[in-house]
């Protein structure tokens, strides 16, 4: 629900309670009218029956008005978190490429280097690319309007000049030293026998 549409719904429940109110003094007003001339008893019913429903109707619309009120305010305040945490989001962007902006473009230079060192051709240059951005092989023949058959030869055509088993490999080859050493731990191997096994 937008904004526009949270405010002409409150303001339209708030309309019909507003009728309800009316209506209901009124028909209050002709039973008060109805009983002082004697009018039949069943019509008296009628009307007070009229007179409830209206009563419950408008009590019911000021209770959903009021919780309408509620959920704009939440709203409200739920868009000024998104648009500071946007805001600071954007700051933080902004300032992670401006303090890192030589770096990228020097690893764009070498990456463009080792590209044209593994012999591969323009297009195959651009998809190599794509891949390390983490597009998909379809949205990489999205992107470069080809078929998706067409990107797969020439995925496969990069990993095996430049001698890699795939899109982790050529991933890899490029962040593995950007990111700085780090020790991958593996899980003990589970053994059968109960004498080593925790208790």
């Amino acid at each position: 629900m937008t904004h526009t549409d949270g405010g002409r719904g409150l303001a339209s429940n708030v309309a019909f309670a507003a009728a309800s109110v009316v209506m209901t003094a009124l028909i209050a007003l002709d039973l008060a009218t109805d009983i002082w001339s004697g009018t039949a008893a069943f019509h008296v019913v009628v009307e007070g029956a009229m007179i409830a429903i209206g009563i419950i109707a408008a009590v019911r619309l000021a209770m959903r008005v009021r919780e309408l009120t509620r959920e704009a305010r939440d709203l409200r305040e739920h868009a000024r978190e998104l648009t500071a945490n946007l805001d600071a989001s954007r700051q933080d962007a902004a300032r992670w490429r401006r303090d890192a902006g030589d770096l990228i473009a020097g690893l764009g230079e070498a990456i463009d280097r080792q590209l044209e060192h593994w012999s591969l051709s323009p297009a195959e240059k651009a998809v190599a690319l794509l891949l390390l951005k983490g597009l998909s092989h379809k949205e990489i023949a999205v992107n470069r309007e080809v078929n998706e058959t067409t990107v797969r030869q020439q995925a496969r055509a990069i990993y095996r000049k430049a001698g890699l088993s795939g899109r982790n490999d050529l991933a890899a080859f490029f962040l593995e030293d950007l990111l700085g050493p780090h020790e991958v731990r593996t899980a003990p191997a589970a053994t059968s026998d109960s004498a080593t096994r925790p208790r």
